[in-house]
């Protein structure tokens, strides 16, 4: 927790210093007027610019991203392939048809023990659909098949830019409420003294927002999985999708843990108790939810 306290601040100041020099460049001057009030206009936009351009940075490289952090390996639909290859291809191919998708999907193959898989991307005709080798290993054919209907309908639906959007939004209340707060609070200091508590104030009205916030956006990651398995199930059939429900159950141990929550709300699944700070459900609800 320390240090990703920790890189929150530097990321923090990096972020303002990098957009108040944007922004004086452009002939912005700040969001408080010559008597020293705020411009509630003015800061709203401040916000604005800031909360929605990390999300939609975050939206534009998510594809790379997820490769590297992942360790994804493309497969080449026109190369050699395995077995193993050729039958998630011609899967991730036949649903993301069957969804309506006009570009197919990269597909690709991360080695890991966990049973588990992701689909993420800027848009839906540039998006990627991961499975991992022990998901491959481990699950039989309906169950992968199950599993990987889940990925194409959170694509088929939208979900990456969904989130992205709702974490901007987000984002933009954060930064807002933090800077009205910390302003407030440094009206009870000496003055030479003010600019160095407004500027504390902020980092910590908004690590305490944040927490706040990530509740909304934990809470509407959990509803867009109920949504996936439905639409899953609508895919490759409900027999099949609770089949891979089922099957996800016994390897919930498995699942890599400690990840970023950016990636983590991209999997199938997850390795903490369902709770409000979960990204998914509770596998044994959202079976019940399908049946």
């Amino acid at each position: 927790m320390g240090k990703r306290i920790f890189y929150f601040i530097i990321t923090n100041v990096l972020v303002l210093l990098t957009i108040s020099i944007v922004l004086n460049l452009i002939g912005f001057r700040g969001y408080t007027t010559s008597s020293g009030t705020i411009d509630f206009a003015a800061l709203l936009i401040f916000s604005a610019i800031i909360g929605f351009s990390g999300s939609f940075i975050s939206l534009a490289i998510s594809r790379w991203m997820a490769k590297r952090a992942m360790g994804v390996q493309v497969i080449n639909p026109n190369g050699p392939m395995n077995d193993y290859e050729r039958a998630v291809v011609e899967k991730v191919h036949r649903l993301s048809r069957a969804a309506g998708l006009m570009h197919m999907p990269e597909v690709g193959i991360y080695n890991s023990p966990e049973v588990n898989a992701f689909a993420t991307g800027p848009s839906k005709k540039k998006s990627l659909v991961a499975v991992s080798t022990g998901l491959l290993q481990e699950m039989d054919d309906d169950a992968i098949e199950g599993v990987i209907a889940h990925e194409v309908a959170h694509i088929a639906n939208g979900d990456m830019v969904t989130m992205t959007l709702l974490q901007g939004v987000v984002n933009t209340f954060v930064v807002f409420l933090s800077r009205v707060a910390a302003f407030i609070v440094s009206r009870f200091v000496k003055e030479e003294l003010a600019w160095i508590v407004h500027f504390i104030a902020i980092i910590v009205f908004q690590l305490v927002f944040s927490i706040l916030g990530s509740l909304v956006v934990y809470a509407y990651s959990r509803h867009r999985e109920f949504h996936a398995d439905r639409g899953g199930a609508d895919l490759a059939g409900k027999d099949k999708m609770r089949h891979a429900l089922e099957s996800l159950k016994a390897y919930t141990s498995r699942i890599k843990g400690g990840e970023d929550t950016s990636i983590a709300t991209l999997k199938i699944n997850n390795k903490r108790k369902s709770s409000i700070f979960s990204t998914h459900p509770d596998l044994d609800e959202r079976i019940k939810r399908l049946a």
